[in-house]
């Protein structure tokens, strides 16, 4: 069984965790990071590749050793024990199912290995295969099933041994687009009915802000933001989190000032922004900028407009495709348009660098939101 949390003791907490790798100077992939993840959340550690994410899992499961710092595990310091001595389990990428086994055989292996008496595995191979939706697949074999049933069976196989808390590594990075949304519906209903922490990293960032309760922004070893999906796109509290965590308009220097009338950085969310035909009427209290149409790009359910600002740099804006208004609908690249959106959707970014004159009010990183 899994051990007790501690009364008051986060699931994980790390402390000025640290891991370096050897070389000349030493790469320092992890630096100084201090987290705690609550008992029963369904948590995401997003960043791009480097950032730092997996190696900070790798340290909480034991793979690595940290360089310095602490790892508690529901208030029990694990951070010198093996991987075998921790109260977690890891699903990864890769489903790594042996394929002479059954399903219920991969899911009871583990088990097996523990020397669990033949009744008691028998009867939490099944309650683990009902809680991942395949209660009445155990006889067949890894080869009869799809992708995504197969991560399923990978699930099970670390739920069967009952963990505190269960680490998730880019987990439906091999699935396609379609089955990885819906993978995505079922494990947050699988964390939500078994009711233990879920650590996922994903660079996904779509992915992130659907499945988790709250998401720590990794970038080069260290921990931009943690929040909520909403706090961290809506409020973002970097340039790095605003143009990573989906698709943000940053504007600085000249093109903020002649923009938002005064000094500071800021970002606005495209789908916050309308384009209108040159010379409509604008609504009363929603500001206004005005510009030239670079393209125009149709996207099924939405429709994205670049636009070049007569006061510098661009800005992007989405459109739903919900109904058709005759005023865009006839949008062309090269056609002069206004853009308008509501003050208060403009968020103040710290930290945002000034760019060179020929990019001003240009995101430093903007992202696709896949």
């Amino acid at each position: 069984m899994a051990a007790e949390t501690a009364p008051g003791a986060p699931a994980i907490r790390l402390g000025r965790l640290r891991k370096e790798f050897a070389g000349a100077p030493p790469v320092v992939a992890v630096d100084d990071v201090d987290l705690d993840v609550r008992a029963g959340e369904f948590f995401s550690m997003l960043g791009p590749s480097g950032s730092g994410k997996t190696t900070v899992l790798r340290m909480i499961a034991g793979f690595e050793e940290p360089t310095s710092g602490r790892i508690e595990l529901a208030g029990q310091d694990v951070t010198k024990h093996q991987p075998y001595d921790r109260d977690v389990n890891t699903v990864f990428q890769d489903y790594a199912l042996f394929p002479h086994m059954s399903v219920a055989e991969n899911v009871e292996y583990g088990l097996l290995v523990k020397r669990v008496s033949r009744a008691e595995r028998r009867a939490r191979v099944a309650e683990a295969l009902e809680q991942v939706r395949l209660g009445d697949h155990g006889a067949r074999r890894p080869s009869q099933l799809s992708g995504g049933q197969r991560q399923r069976v990978a699930l099970a196989r670390a739920l069967v041994n009952r963990p505190t808390v269960l680490l998730l590594d880019e987990p439906l990075g091999a699935l396609d687009l379609k089955l990885r949304e819906q993978m995505q519906v079922e494990l947050k209903g699988i964390q939500r009915d078994v009711g233990i922490t879920f650590l996922f990293v994903t660079h996904d960032q779509e992915e992130a802000l659907t499945l988790s309760d709250r998401i720590a922004v990794f970038n080069a070893g260290r921990i931009e933001q943690v929040g909520t999906a909403h706090e961290v796109y809506e409020s973002p509290a970097s340039a790095f989190v605003a143009g990573f965590v989906g698709t943000s308009n940053l504007l600085t220097g000249e093109a903020a000032r002649a923009v938002n009338r005064r000094d500071g950085s800021f970002a606005i969310r495209p789908e916050k922004l309308a384009v209108a035909a040159w010379g409509s009427p604008a609504a009363d209290g929603l500001a206004s900028a005005e510009g030239t149409l670079e393209e125009v790009v149709y996207g099924g359910p939405v429709t994205r407009f670049v636009v070049t600002l007569d006061a510098g740099g661009r800005l992007t804006a989405l459109e739903q495709n919900a109904g058709t208004r005759p005023d865009t609908a006839a949008l062309r690249r090269g056609d002069r348009v206004s853009l308008r959106w509501r003050p208060e959707h403009v968020i103040d970014v710290p930290g945002a660098p000034t760019p060179e004159p020929s990019s001003l009010g240009t995101s430093p990183q903007q992202f696709p939101t896949r």
